[in-house]
């Protein structure tokens, strides 16, 4: 009786074992033929299996193929190229990459930390930023690679630095592909238009103050109806005696701004009270008003005079751009570790082919954020939205300007570390 009910089980299990076997040829083979490459029904399912086992190796063939076809042209490119995945292992670079960022010893399909081989923070923070944001991203900075032994010594002293600029762009699967530019060459032609410039300044400052000197002392000597020549020759020494200032602070801060900055607990929202109300009487006139929200207190650590004169740059910006009867709006944000202030006006707003160029030194807008004539009293000298720049990031801030596409107008963004929270 056992023997019977062991055979009949094993027959029933075979059954539908067999059974369920043919439900798994039919659903490979379903699948198989629904292939495009694969039409012809008739042949065995062993025989469909290698074929679509041959067409996917072929395939793969000419993926990699492709693959290689464009490493090859990556490889020939002047621009450095890195593949950073998920786990920000270096997948793979070209040898421009490895020549600009000094990397060595890393081998075609290592899978090691990109940090292993490129000591860069700012490399690491534009990745980072890249990956969490998944929007295209660029940066700037100054790469200093290791030093290079010469005749096995090695001067300390004198670490050579290269400018570079990145651009971040998202793939799929947490990955980031990486464009890196040498920039070194622009920097120095900056540099030394700078440096000419600020040469010049030096120079203009004597003659400018003897033709001051000579105008006040004519301007008492001169009849009445000959002094408004005078007058207005004093106006344009005053405001050509500015520019100079201002290049040469600009010049200065830019080259140390550790010297120029005595930091001291402060308040930025009572500073941005102060700058308001020494622009008031220009608001005024203009019929425009100030609206700000956010905390009470925006508590920080940094030099208040120079932090000041980067919010008088920027509102006075907004404000001779707002229409009359428009509000600027001042939004403040206290963060975990900065503060955050945007300041938007009403106005035209930046034209786009401006908006890289803003904060260059001497640098004009085009007409739709041009002056109206009636405002030349008011010109400046084109360097206050460089001096704020120069002053934010001596700070360790950054100071941004973008057109709010749903408003209308120009927004400014200013974020500031804390630093020190002791109160002010």
């Amino acid at each position: 009786m056992e023997l019977l009910t062991l055979a009949i089980g094993g027959v029933v299990g075979f059954g539908i074992g067999a059974i369920e076997r043919f439900r798994l040829n039919r659903r490979i083979r379903t699948l198989l033929t629904s292939l495009p490459d694969t039409k012809d029904v008739t042949l065995s399912l062993a025989s469909l299996v290698r074929r679509e086992i041959t067409y996917l190796r072929e395939q793969c063939d000419a993926y990699q193929v492709e693959v290689d076809y464009w490493q090859g042209v990556m490889d020939l490119s002047p621009l450095g190229y890195l593949l950073i995945d998920g786990d920000n292992h270096l997948e793979w670079c070209n040898a421009a990459a490895q020549s600009l960022l000094q990397i060595r010893g890393w081998q075609t399909g290592e899978r090691r930390l990109f940090l292993e081989f490129i000591r860069s923070y700012e490399l690491d923070q534009l990745i980072e930023l890249t990956r969490q944001s998944q929007s295209p991203q660029h940066q700037e900075w100054s790469f200093f690679p290791p030093l290079k032994a010469v005749n096995n010594t090695v001067n300390p002293l004198i670490p050579e630095s290269i400018f570079l600029r990145g651009y971040g762009y998202p793939l799929a699967m947490g990955r980031v592909a990486i464009f890196v530019e040498n920039q070194q060459m622009l920097a120095e032609l900056r540099q030394g238009r700078d440096q000419a410039f600020s040469d010049l300044a030096h120079e203009l400052r004597t003659p400018l103050t003897a033709i001051a000197l000579i105008a006040e002392r004519l301007q008492s000597r001169l009849p009445s109806g000959e002094q408004s020549w005078v007058d207005r020759q004093l106006k344009e020494v005053k405001r050509l005696q500015n520019l100079v200032e201002s290049w040469l602070y600009l010049t200065q801060i830019t080259a140390n701004p550790n010297l120029y900055l005595e930091s001291e607990p402060l308040d930025l929202r009572r500073l941005l009270t102060i700058t308001w109300e020494r622009l008031l009487p220009i608001a005024v006139e203009k019929d425009v008003q100030l609206a700000y929200q956010g905390p009470d207190t925006l508590r920080l650590e940094g030099d208040g005079d120079r932090l000041m004169q980067v919010l008088m740059n920027l509102l006075d910006n907004a404000l001779k751009y707002s229409p009359p009867g428009s509000t600027i709006q001042v939004r403040g944000a206290d963060l975990d570790n900065h503060i955050h202030l945007t300041i938007h006006d009403h106005g035209q707003g930046f034209n786009p082919k401006d908006l890289p160029y803003i904060f260059e030194r001497l640098y004009r807008g085009d007409s739709s954020r041009a002056r109206l004539d009636a405002d030349r009293q008011r010109q400046g000298s084109g360097l206050g939205l460089a001096i704020a720049k120069e002053i934010v990031t001596a700070h360790g801030g950054n100071l941004s300007a973008h057109n709010d596409p749903e408003q209308g107008g120009a927004t400014f963004v200013l974020e500031m570390p804390r630093g020190d929270q002791r109160p002010a």
